[in-house]
């Protein structure tokens, strides 16, 4: 079994890339993001800690961590941001050499794709074979993202601001996939990459 990292920048279009690779090949997907909200539900690996540094003024009626009130309180202070990935990130790298570990005794995919934003950032290419970068020019990803997510200019500056340049990700990932044309054209750059591990 192969473990490949995929990042890029905000509307590269990771996620459709994923879901054809779901339907292509003997593989589980897991994205780094989904893991984090798992680990953030009460009794689960980081719901304590979190509550024990914000309080829970942030919590929910249910008892849940309130996703709006969290964010509310990191973004007014930048260190607390710094704390909580902190506790968050290397919980999420146990649960993936966990997962990592349990698939390749199972013996039973040919592929396990980690999808995260922080890839690079958080060291993932210690722990994948190999890492595939999406890349899309900026231009497409701002229209991406106002067309799909409704995203403002603000909010997208705000959020490429925090990403990593095109230089970072090209130095680290051996793998680029050209995300600007049809989907056909995406299909067509995996299936030479992967061959006759497609179904």
């Amino acid at each position: 079994m192969k473990v490949i990292g995929v990042t890029g920048g905000v509307g590269a279009g990771k996620s459709q890339i994923l879901e054809y690779l779901r339907h292509k090949t003997a593989c589980r997907v897991i994205m780094a993001d989904q893991v984090a909200h798992k680990l953030e539900e009460p009794g689960a690996a980081c719901y304590d800690q979190i509550i024990a540094l914000l309080g829970d003024t942030i919590l929910a009626a249910d008892g849940r961590i309130d996703k709006g009130k969290m964010a509310a309180r990191i973004f007014e202070d930048q260190d607390m941001l710094v704390r909580i990935n902190g506790i968050v990130h290397p919980a999420v790298k146990t649960y993936l050499l966990e997962a990592i570990n349990q698939e390749k005794q199972a013996g039973k995919l040919q592929y396990l794709f980690i999808e995260a934003a922080l890839l690079i950032e958080d060291g993932y290419g210690q722990i994948v074979d190999e890492m595939w970068y999406v890349h899309a020019d900026e231009k497409i990803r701002r229209e991406r993202l106002k067309k799909s997510r409704h995203y403002s200019d603000d909010k997208i500056n705000q959020i490429m601001q925090g990403q990593l340049s095109e230089e970072m990700f090209y130095r680290y990932c051996s793998v680029v996939i050209e995300n600007e044309g049809t989907l056909e054209s995406v299909y067509r750059q995996i299936e030479e990459k992967l061959g006759e591990d497609l179904c």
